[in-house]
């Protein structure tokens, strides 16, 4: 089992990683868009892994901390919650806001988050109920910066890859990513996501 990946950022796109180890390895991972803002900008970085091993794929997911792993994982336990959909809830809320979100009961931010229906999100907060209190007020790896990022077609691709990686459509996201941009140029790539997943 592997606990870590530590090594060379070789590409990162807000879904996706490859860390290269000192052995010359590259490994790639899937990604929160908590953890792509962690490392966005790193040469190095270390992230916790949790593996999926299926007869057709072996899959590997890297978080910038212990506290997104552990969510992650504890989202994997609820029936009908697979990797890419905590995924996705791990993208569109940091740790402590999904504590906070599981400990007030709040059903509406959950079906928020694609594929999350109102039954699916009452399992989760009934699921989690007892399992969240240690991530209640977790600090956060990383926090998004607002800062004036001049938007580009290419932050408009990437958002729109992105997203078409987590499962939309490509034609609707583009209008909602554009629509995003317009109201908010200043927006840096993963605020726009974060934005786009409680739109489409």
């Amino acid at each position: 089992m592997i606990e870590y990946i530590r090594g060379n950022v070789e590409d990162l796109t807000p879904t996706q990683t490859v860390i290269e180890t000192s052995a010359g390895v590259g490994y790639g991972l899937g990604i929160t868009l908590n953890t792509y803002t962690a490392i966005q900008g790193k040469e190095k970085a270390k992230l916790y892994v949790h593996e999926v091993i299926r007869e057709d794929a072996y899959l590997l997911f890297g978080f910038a901390t212990k506290v997104e792993r552990d969510l992650f994982q504890i989202l994997l336990s609820v029936s009908g919650i697979g990797g890419q959909t905590a995924r996705m809830i791990l993208s569109a809320f940091t740790p402590a806001d999904l504590a906070n979100i599981v400990q007030s009961e709040d059903v509406r931010s959950l079906k928020s988050v694609k594929g999350i229906g109102p039954k699916a999100a009452q399992r989760i907060i009934v699921d989690l109920k007892d399992k969240i209190a240690p991530f209640v007020g977790a600090s956060n790896s990383s926090t998004t910066t607002d800062g004036g990022v001049a938007v580009s077609s290419a932050v408009v691709d990437e958002a729109v890859q992105a997203l078409s990686v987590l499962g939309f459509s490509p034609a609707p996201t583009q209008k909602v990513v554009m629509q995003i941009v317009k109201e908010a140029p200043e927006l840096p790539v993963e605020g726009i996501i974060k934005k786009a997943l409680k739109m489409l």
